[in-house]
């Protein structure tokens, strides 16, 4: 990012920071001296006065466009949206910052906090998360156009936040099919909410292959479960099959997470898995 962009503004904002006073604001909204208002609206913003640095810009947002300034005084208008916390409309004013000036001083700075207004708006991973997904896809584009950008890693970091968002919602769907068990919804149309647990998580796993290392567990130990508890509640004729997908399952958990916490957990859903197929060989042996 030009951060040294920000400075030209800032160093420009210094030399006229005493030139309005509270008392003036009103006098300042009304005045006709339209390069007055300009140096009283990047003063405010440079003292931290989003609210009134914003009121300012917008009144001069029509009269700046095509001169010196306009460029100037929309990235600060978006700039002074976000200082504000309002993320919907400062990310409007960066994407239209950069859609009207794509070779700006500021593009890619406005590609960032387009990006990071999202990011800022994305919500509890039980609720809608198509802004996360928007968020993912305008970091990116970002990393596109700026590969170089010294803001990669903390770019590529709050991507994976996202996805962990993104994961977690997944995890939850998971979780609820889980705790149905046997009842409502899948069962009631020959399917099982088990089923539904373990396809949903083992989605979630390959849709999001950078999730967290703790994402990852969860869902997996879930699987496992799952699949242990579809083959104790199945008819005798795949009761066996299942275990042994169980016991597979369980290897692939051990592999990828030997040290996870729910290891203890794990071993006694193999043991009891295992010693149903030992018996059910037993058994079939005695027959023949």
């Amino acid at each position: 990012m030009r951060v040294l962009k920000m400075y030209k503004i800032i160093s420009a904002c210094l030399l006229s920071l005493l030139m309005v006073s509270c008392g003036e604001y009103a006098a300042v909204q009304k005045t006709a001296d339209y390069d007055y208002k300009y140096e009283a609206a990047k003063s405010f913003f440079v003292e931290g006065r989003y609210t009134k640095a914003s009121t300012l810009l917008y009144d001069l947002l029509a009269i700046m466009k095509g001169t010196t300034n306009g460029e100037e005084s929309l990235f600060l208008t978006a700039m002074s949206e976000f200082g504000n916390k309002n993320y919907d409309l400062a990310h409007n004013n960066f994407r239209k910052y950069y859609q009207s000036y794509p070779k700006g001083a500021y593009a890619e700075q406005a590609h960032f906090y387009a990006a990071l207004s999202l990011y800022k708006q994305t919500p509890d991973p039980r609720l809608d998360q198509s802004s996360t997904m928007e968020a993912m896809n305008e970091f990116q584009m970002f990393l596109d156009l700026y590969p170089y950008t010294p803001l990669k890693d903390k770019t590529q970091e709050m991507i994976y936040n996202l996805q962990d968002k993104l994961v977690e919602k997944e995890y939850m769907s998971a979780k609820l099919y889980y705790d149905l068990g046997s009842y409502l919804l899948n069962s009631l149309f020959g399917g099982s909410n088990y089923e539904a647990c373990v396809v949903t998580a083992q989605n979630a796993l390959r849709d999001y292959p950078y999730a967290s290392p703790e994402k990852r567990e969860q869902l997996s130990i879930l699987i496992l479960r799952a699949k242990y508890q579809l083959a104790i509640k199945s008819v005798e004729e795949k009761r066996i099959d299942r275990f042994r997908d169980t016991i597979d399952e369980y290897y692939a958990f051990q592999n990828d997470f030997p040290e996870s916490k729910f290891l203890e957990e794990a071993k006694s859903i193999f043991s009891h898995a295992e010693n149903f197929v030992k018996r059910k060989h037993l058994s079939l042996d005695e027959e023949n």
